[in-house]
């Protein structure tokens, strides 16, 4: 089973982490530039972003249960229409949110508190990125499939030249061609269609055969697009609540001056090195245990839960100690305004802990994606947000200042994982139980 497990994390961890290195880049570009502004400028135009993108993040996560199961179930028709499904609908999607860019910029800056720099330079950042958004949704359905085919390399691949060739550009634009901002999201629209131009290659090089599945009657099956939808359902309420808990967390930061929004921004972006980590096995198990119940085999999908544990946590507790060792030395590496630095080391406490504490959730996600039992997760989802999150931003601020947004983010991690570990034996293992009576 670790064979198994690593071979589909190991190229995920890889993909996944150079995902925030390259947000860990664009921060130090930015960091390093002239005015903090253009920190909270790119902070809030991601914000944005990942309202939008992530909103629709189960593009991807669903698409990988439905297919691992359709894989483990040997149905090559189920995972054809189940790609072309997909990306049916994420070019739907996209092309709406690039016709309705102008109300979503108009909401979103009502919305989100910031300084006049901050708002014209997050503005200039969103009215270029928009343009990405078929391609970025196309992306979610199609590293997806690959996914739940058992197969974590491409996806790797993709991700990893995508982020190459942001990288390569972003540095371009700003370093030579003296832009900021505007230069980061140029760097995003070119490399993100280059990458979905690399993806359908890869398709076509190792699947072109399950093209003849295709069955174009089925596209829009009335019963396979709500079985899609309410799966999908589940995750997009899930999606959202992480979302909005982001998003608020630094719509509150923004708040309170473009000081501690640029603190807290670099402090997020650990955050996500560390999930995006652990996300590798989380992923691992999103492929397993959608194959293992597809081929109805409790035994197999009870060890691929337990080991992707382990492993997840064995990565959350090196993540907090490479944290607690090398605080200072990471943060002088994405600014060298001391006083950004003095308060993010005030509150890096909260980061240390992180990784740890997030591990349980992140990979008892890929295990309840993997088996398409989604309800669990926006429960969850919806209780930490409104029951503990928010309660605990506004008592934890009042009484704490600055540490009270964070412990907020702390417990909403922690309660999510708890809260899921306690639905694993009643649903999935018993569901199983009852496909195989």
């Amino acid at each position: 089973m670790n064979k198994k497990i690593l071979h589909l994390a190991v190229p995920n961890v890889i993909s996944n982490l150079s995902v925030p290195l390259l947000g860990v880049v664009d921060t130090a570009l930015v960091g390093h530039l002239d005015e903090v502004y253009y920190l909270g400028a790119l902070a809030v135009g991601g914000m944005i972003f990942n309202f939008l993108f992530w909103g629709f993040g189960f593009l991807r996560m669903g698409t990988t249960g439905l297919t691992a199961q359709e894989y483990g179930s040997r149905n090559r028709t189920g995972m054809m229409m189940m790609l072309a499904r997909v990306q049916f609908i994420a070019l739907i999607i996209g092309i709406c949110l690039i016709l309705l860019r102008e109300p979503i910029a108009l909401l979103s800056f009502i919305i989100i508190e910031s300084g006049p720099e901050v708002q014209q330079y997050a503005l200039e950042y969103y009215d270029i990125r928009i343009f990405t958004a078929p391609a970025v949704l196309a992306l979610y359905g199609i590293n997806g499939w690959f996914l739940g085919m058992q197969n974590a390399r491409f996806p790797m691949i993709i991700t990893i030249v995508l982020n190459l060739l942001n990288l390569g550009l972003n540095i371009y634009f700003i370093q030579v061609l003296g832009m900021h901002v505007d230069g980061v999201a140029w760097g995003t629209v070119i490399s993100t269609y280059l990458a979905l131009a690399l993806a359908i290659s890869l398709f076509l090089y190792q699947y072109r055969r399950y093209i003849s599945h295709y069955v174009k009657s089925k596209l829009i099956d009335a019963d396979e697009i709500r079985k899609f939808f309410s799966v999908n359902r589940d995750i997009f309420i899930r999606t959202l609540c992480l979302i909005f808990t982001f998003s608020f967390f630094t719509a509150k930061s923004a708040e309170q001056g473009d000081l501690i929004l640029a603190a807290n921004t670099i402090l997020l972006q650990l955050w996500m090195v560390a999930s995006y980590g652990i996300d590798g096995f989380a992923y691992a198990a999103e492929s397993l245990i959608g194959k293992y119940k597809g081929a109805g085999n409790k035994a197999l999908l009870k060890k691929a839960v337990n080991y992707n544990l382990v492993w997840g946590l064995s990565i959350g507790v090196a993540g907090s100690l490479i944290y607690g060792l090398f605080d200072q030395q990471i943060l002088n590496l994405f600014t060298d305004k001391q006083e950004v630095i003095a308060l993010a080391l005030s509150v890096v406490f909260w980061t240390i802990l992180a990784p740890f504490i997030s591990s349980i959730c992140y990979i008892l996600d890929g295990v309840f994606i993997g088996a398409t039992e989604t309800g669990p997760m926006r429960n969850t989802m919806v209780a930490a947000t409104t029951l503990f999150f928010l309660p605990t931003y506004y008592i934890g601020t009042w009484a704490f200042g600055v540490h009270g947004l964070w412990l907020a983010m702390v417990l909403f991690m922690a309660v999510r994982g708890a809260a899921l570990a306690l639905y694993l034996p009643r649903t999935i293992y018993r569901k199983i139980e009852e496909m195989n009576n």
